[in-house]
């Protein structure tokens, strides 16, 4: 009922597993570790951009759209998964990229390719402009006759991680799992909101650790709180939680910047995918499992607490980054 009056199609499997670690906890002296496998979804090789794709596109749909433009840099998930989404649908896929033309397609991009988006690249800019030439595009898009939809209605595609929140609680308490920690990554905020804002609907059962890797403290802190504030506005609900009480920004793990792979980041995809066999990539995922992983020994998150990871997806971006992986000669 909480969705009901916005269009929805659908493009994720839901739920997404929720599964032990069992060999990775151990290696961390953790008994009750879980993942949440938002990885795992059949369209577009998955990622948590699927959850916010299945309100654009419903409202897309509903606009009667016949083609839809999303932006980012080549590798990014939103980016391919837009493309995915939109093959599925019947509808074309413009992509607006703020970097030069790769010499060789690989990773996110090639995928966004196969899936068959046209993507425009605009030379190194930074993303103000580059969402001002999306939008440039979307007004002759209209003027040709075109019916385009632009991506990106923050607080319309948090609604899927205010789901994925009440989603997660609802597999705790049917395996009584008393979970009381859950690590998630800030990126730009959207993902990381929404899921804060589903934790304050519910009353705060559980406590979000948001692993940043891109944002300072302070400017990470006004997004999710813009956000948070905005999906209020959009379902008309105020939680009796603050954002303050359900949210900890962990700043140890970014490293020297966004997209800037450290050491322990690259143990940690190491270690979860001989644990686990689950892969992980270098800017999202891996910081947030080091994050998890850290948090832990330092004993933030207690051994006696049953303790989440949000795994967000990004698998394609791995195989641009095998330079990392590389076995030691």
């Amino acid at each position: 009922m909480l969705f009901s009056r916005f269009p929805r199609v659908h493009l994720a499997d839901l739920p997404t597993p929720l599964q032990h670690l069992h060999r990775f906890g151990a290696s961390v002296d953790h008994p009750q570790l879980y993942i949440k496998r938002d990885d795992f979804m059949s369209l577009g090789m998955g990622g948590n951009k699927l959850r916010h794709l299945e309100f654009w596109m419903g409202a897309a749909l509903e606009q009667g759209a016949d083609l839809v433009v999303a932006c980012g840099r080549p590798e990014s998930n939103q980016c391919r998964l837009t493309a995915a989404a939109a093959a599925k649908l019947g509808l074309d896929c413009i992509l607006v990229h703020n970097t030069e033309p790769p010499g060789f397609l690989q990773g996110n991009i090639l995928l966004s390719h196969l899936f068959g988006a046209q993507s425009i690249y605009l030379g190194e800019t930074d993303e103000e402009t580059r969402q001002q030439e999306a939008v440039a595009l979307v007004e002759r898009l209209k003027a040709e006759g075109r019916k385009p939809y632009l991506i990106g209605d923050v607080a319309l595609g948090c609604l899927g991680y205010v789901n994925a929140a009440i989603e997660l609680h609802q597999q705790a308490l049917a395996r009584d799992i008393d979970l009381r920690q859950v690590v998630i990554v800030g990126a730009m905020g959207a993902t990381a909101a929404g899921f804060l804002f589903g934790t304050a609907l519910l009353g705060h059962p559980f406590h979000v650790h948001v692993i940043s890797v891109e944002y300072s403290r302070e400017v990470l802190w006004s997004i999710l709180e813009r956000n948070f504030n905005a999906i209020g506005s959009l379902l008309g609900i105020r939680p009796n939680v603050t954002l303050e009480e359900v949210a900890t920004i962990h700043m140890d793990y970014l490293g020297p910047g966004y997209a800037l792979p450290t050491p322990e980041a690259i143990q940690a995809t190491r270690d979860l995918a001989q644990t686990e066999g689950i892969l992980l990539e270098s800017v999202y995922t891996s910081k947030t499992v080091w994050g998890l992983r850290d948090l832990v020994a330092r004993g933030i998150i207690s051994r006696q607490e049953a303790a989440c990871v949000i795994h967000t997806g990004g698998g394609p971006a791995l195989f641009g980054q095998a330079q990392l992986y590389q076995p030691k000669k």
